[in-house]
């Protein structure tokens, strides 16, 4: 059973986001700069659109945190829609004045067909608000408070962009953890080779000259990670599962892969798997390679998590492909949202996110402890009998 439980609700143009997360120890120092500085990122990135002119998020903190520290009670958090101003027309919560223009034109490659489908509405605009990527702003807020408990025990997660659209990076198999997070971190793409980066921005002004959008592949990593997280008993405790899962499920991401990945399906057993070696000095297991992206028989084994996600381009164009209307059936163009012409860096930091949540569930999984002095005590112990085995 999960020990880390969140919820988020709200729509893109609603009076606001609301994240509630549940389990985090008592104890933990937390701020909303914390989550602040993870909201900014998500924001920002080469080929975002004019939403984030209009927004400047800020979390607010409305339960289950007290003078700087966790309490061991539901994490409430608020984020206010600005724009919601402006379409309160469209967007009340309270009985409209007038009918709105209903938007019965599904845009290829959005939820909107589906979800009309699926829920009897013929206004789009009742599906399209709550699939939208603004979504993921509460979910980045989840991810940092996760980030602040995995950074407690010492595990850093960051995120690298590593293709968008035909433009990839180069080998960076060789690049310290350390300084491939300090690269990424300096670009507004997110990318940690320049010269990737400056073919990137050409792609996507390429694109956007067009009127059509790209996608991409970002990297997760995740260092320090101790081995036993996750389980091979059940299907559903395999922890590469679950970020597979996790990862997955943010929108418009299409492929996941861990370590070598698809990649290992091309070449041979000796050319995939990690040899074990011991260091007597440093009482551990170590590998001269990670092509298991640090996770074997759904547990991790003390080697870095490493998670490759493709990201498909923006479903939203102004070069509009051909859609339906809803209500005559008649042959219309899709209809076009205010949108990003890319947004894989933005993305990069959601899947930071996701990893965040997921590890840090499985922390609490492992170690379960109601306050960080437990948590602290329960881990050291842990470790202790690991370099002891």
């Amino acid at each position: 059973m999960s020990r880390l439980r969140w919820m988020t609700a709200g729509e893109s143009h609603g009076p606001r986001l609301t994240a509630i997360v549940e389990g985090v120890p008592s104890g933990l120092p937390l701020l909303a700069q914390d989550v602040d500085t993870d909201l900014a990122r998500r924001q920002r990135g080469y080929g975002r659109g004019g939403r984030m002119k209009i927004e400047t998020d800020r979390v607010e903190f409305v339960g289950g945190v007290r003078g700087g520290e966790t309490l061991g009670s539901p994490i409430a958090m608020s984020i206010t829609n600005r724009d919601h101003g402006n379409w309160l027309d469209r967007m009340s919560p309270a009985p409209l004045p007038s009918t709105p223009e209903a938007l019965t034109r599904p845009r290829p490659g959005h939820a909107d067909l589906a979800g009309g489908l699926k829920h009897d509405r013929y206004d789009l605009r009742d599906i399209l608000e709550r699939a939208s990527a603004r979504e993921t702003a509460s979910r980045t807020a989840v991810g940092s408070v996760s980030r602040k408990l995995l950074a407690a025990v010492g595990v850093d997660v960051f995120a690298h962009v590593v293709a968008i659209g035909p433009a990839e990076c180069g080998d960076l198999a060789g690049v310290p953890a350390g300084e491939l997070r300090a690269r990424s971190r300096a670009s507004d793409l997110a990318c940690a080779d320049s010269s990737a980066e400056a073919r990137m921005k050409d792609a996507i002004r390429e694109a956007a000259h067009a009127g059509d959008t790209l996608g991409g592949v970002f990297e997760v990593v995740a260092v320090n990670v101790m081995p036993g997280l996750g389980s091979h008993v059940q299907w559903d405790r395999k922890l590469d599962g679950r970020l597979a899962q996790a990862l997955m499920c943010i929108q418009a991401m299409k492929g996941v892969e861990i370590g070598a990945g698809f990649g290992a399906a091309r070449v041979r057993g000796s050319e995939v798997h990690d040899a074990i070696a011991y260091d007597a000095v440093a009482r551990r297991f170590t590998r001269p390679t990670n092509r298991a992206g640090g996770l074997e028989g759904g547990i991790t084994n003390g080697e870095p998590v490493v998670c490759r996600v493709a990201m498909k381009p923006i479903a939203t164009l102004k070069k509009a492909l051909g859609s339906v209307d809803v209500r005559t059936k008649q042959a219309f163009e899709a209809a076009f949202e205010r949108s990003d012409v890319c947004a894989v860096a933005a993305a990069s930091v959601v899947g930071e996110a996701m990893v965040c949540i997921t590890l840090a569930d499985a922390l609490l999984e492992k170690f379960g402890a109601d306050s960080m002095r437990e948590l602290a005590r329960n881990v050291d112990g842990y470790r202790a009998q690991v370099a002891e085995y």
